[in-house]
């Protein structure tokens, strides 16, 4: 899917064709799109296929007056038993007078963008375009970071209730969200420290004010990532010692039930053999020997009681 965009009059219109200034967006595009594209503007051929790539790693590359920018967006989608967050590529490409991005999913910082939610924005002012979509990028991660804290908070409570395996899946999950939130954070931070050495993003002090705020975004979205996997990996940790210890307890009282049941056992096992014991003739013998049985039963509970089995 392609569409192209054009800043008029301060409105974000949807045009036809290919303008000076313009903005084109693909999403899942189709081979003649693409080749269409490299033979209009004479790119790479690798600068579009790179970001179509699930595993392209964030980073910039530049030739001549063609610029790659790759960096990692967050995602979440909804699944049966809550949410999964992840990340994939999205490229922006500098060309002549063109901005291009191209992505394998439908991102909700584009359409930031394209519902006119971003003030002072303007296709035909590249570098700053770039600027505002990775200061969302960050932000969106701030975003979806939070609500993996409130969703850990809630799968907490039922685990301590419940001790299921399915919330310890959910917080697995979770924790493997924050690894991936981290890994990409750390990449879209080098690009961020090369982007700092790119002369064309210092032309003027509100871009360069603006990527010192992306830069500072994304240093708080990597610290709030860091707490977040510390405390996530600290409570699972100390939910398995739990679980285990409740474990522990649980095969402690079985042994110790199955100590006292044996007791009577063994009673019973002595007096009915075929040989002369105690109170055979008696007409309540079996009365005493079940009231032996039951006092010794009873001393092994007091006993155990003690030793704090039950």
């Amino acid at each position: 899917m392609k569409k192209i965009y054009l800043t008029v009059d301060d409105h974000l219109n949807e045009i036809s064709t290919l303008e000076k200034g313009c903005w084109v967006h693909l999403q899942n595009p189709t081979r003649e799109e693409i080749e269409g594209l490299n033979a209009r503007f004479a790119l790479d051929p690798t600068y579009l296929q790179a970001a179509l790539d699930e595993e392209e790693s964030a980073r910039i590359e530049r030739n001549d007056d063609q610029t790659l920018i790759i960096v990692d967006v967050p995602y979440v989608e909804a699944e049966d038993n809550g949410y999964s967050y992840t990340t994939f590529p999205m490229g922006i490409i500098m060309v002549d007078d063109v901005i291009i991005t191209v992505s394998t999913r439908d991102s909700s910082i584009v359409s930031d963008f394209t519902e006119e939610r971003v003030r002072g924005f303007w296709t035909f002012k590249r570098t700053r375009f770039i600027l505002q979509m990775l200061n969302r990028n960050a932000s969106r991660y701030l975003s979806y970071l939070k609500q993996i804290d409130k969703a850990s908070i809630f799968v907490q409570e039922r685990l301590q209730a419940s001790m299921r395996n399915q919330e310890l899946l959910q917080m697995m999950k979770l924790e493997k969200s924050l690894v991936f939130f981290s890994t990409s954070l750390k990449g879209n931070e080098l690009v961020l420290e090369k982007l700092m050495r790119l002369d064309m993003l210092r032309k003027y002090p509100e871009d360069s004010e603006l990527l010192d705020d992306v830069i500072i975004e994304n240093k708080q979205a990597m610290e709030m990532c860091a707490i977040y996997r510390d405390i996530m990996s600290g409570t699972m940790d100390a939910f398995a010692s739990i679980i285990s210890n409740n474990l522990n307890n649980v095969m402690k009282v079985l042994t110790s039930v199955t100590v006292v049941l044996a007791v009577p056992t063994i009673f019973a096992s002595l007096w009915g053999m075929n040989v002369p014991v105690p109170f055979e003739g008696s007409s309540v013998g079996f009365a005493i020997v079940v009231g032996i049985s039951l006092v010794a039963s009873l001393g092994a509970v007091i006993l155990l009681f003690k030793k704090k089995m039950f």
